[in-house]
C-alpha cells in the first residue's frame, strides 16, 4: 500500500512546552484514521504537522513522500493544495457567498489572477462543479447565499465542499464533532467519511469523543501528553488503554 504520511522521532515544542514527543506513525493511501485523546494531549499539533502547516523541531516527516522541510515555497504550496485541511474555526469569509468560499479552495493551485477570477467571477465550468459538490453535501440551493445568514451545520457542510474542491489526496479534520450535539455529530461523521469513500481520500481527524471514533474509524491513535499511547484496531481499544488516555487530572501541553 502506497504510504501517504510517515513519521520518524517526530517532536514539537512551543518554547518550553513539548507538544510532540518521539512520534513515530505511519499512515497509507484509503485509511480512515481517528487521533483521540483528552484536551491538551497534541492532537492538534500532530495534524498540523501532518498538514505540512508545521515544520517538527528534531525527527522526519514525509507527508505524500515529500519532505516539507526539503521543499521551496512553490512546491510547498502545491503540497498543501493535496492536503485538505478542515481547521476547527472553519476558516469561511463571513461576508462572502458560498460560491465564492468554496472557490477558494483552489487557489493554491492556481496563479494569482485565476484565483482572483474564481473569486470574483468564476466561469462556467467552476460554477458546475461548486453546484454538484455542493449537492452532495446537501446545500445547493445555498450556493449564492452569504456565509453569515447560514447555521453552523450548514457552515460546516461549505467548508466541506471547499476542501473537496482543492480535489486533495488526503482530508484532515480538526475537532470537526466538538461543538455539535450528539446527533449531528453523528450527521457530519457519516458525511465525511461518505465523501471520503467515494472519491478514494484518505480520512484522518482528531476528536476526543471516543463512541463515535469507534463507529466511524477502523483505526484509532491514541495521544496523551504529546506522545503516541496507542494505536492499533478501534475494537482492539480495552479499558486499561482508555484510563491511560483519559485519566482525570491529566494536564498537557497542547490541543
Amino acid at each position: 500500500m502506497e504510504t501517504v504520511f510517515e513519521l520518524s522521532e517526530a517532536h514539537k515544542s512551543f518554547g518550553a512546552v513539548h507538544a510532540l514527543s518521539s512520534i513515530d506513525l505511519q499512515i497509507t493511501k484509503g485509511e480512515r484514521v481517528a487521533l483521540i485523546g483528552a484536551s491538551g494531549s497534541g492532537k492538534t499539533t500532530l495534524l498540523r504537522l501532518l498538514g505540512a502547516q508545521l515544520a517538527p523541531d528534531r525527527g522526519d516527516v514525509r507527508v505524500l513522500s515529500c519532505n516539507p522541510l526539503g521543499l521551496g515555497e512553490g512546491k510547498l504550496r502545491e503540497l498543501r493544495s493535496r492536503l485538505g485541511y478542515l481547521p476547527q474555526d472553519l476558516g469561511l469569509v463571513p461576508n462572502l457567498r458560498v460560491l465564492q468560499n468554496v472557490a477558494a479552495g483552489r487557489c493554491g493551485r492556481r496563479s494569482i489572477l485565476g484565483s482572483l477570477r474564481d473569486l470574483i467571477l468564476p466561469a462556467g465550468g467552476v460554477r458546475r462543479r461548486i453546484y454538484e459538490l455542493l449537492e452532495r453535501v446537501g446545500i445547493e440551493e445555498k450556493i449564492y447565499d452569504r456565509v453569515d445568514t447560514l447555521s453552523g451545520g450548514q457552515q460546516q457542510r461549505v467548508a466541506v465542499a471547499r476542501a473537496l474542491f482543492q480535489e486533495p489526496a488526503v482530508l484532515l479534520a480538526d475537532e470537526p464533532v466538538s461543538a455539535v450535539d450528539p446527533a449531528r455529530a453523528r450527521d457530519v461523521l457519516e458525511l465525511l467519511t461518505r465523501l471520503c469513500e467515494e472519491e478514494g481520500l484518505t480520512l484522518l481527524v482528531s476528536m476526543h469523543q471516543l463512541d463515535l471514533a469507534r463507529e466511524f474509524f477502523p483505526r484509532l491513535v491514541g495521544l496523551k501528553h504529546g506522545k503516541v499511547h496507542f494505536d492499533g484496531a478501534s475494537s482492539d481499544l480495552g479499558s486499561e488503554a482508555l484510563s491511560a488516555l483519559f485519566q482525570l487530572g491529566d494536564k498537557a501541553p497542547d490541543s
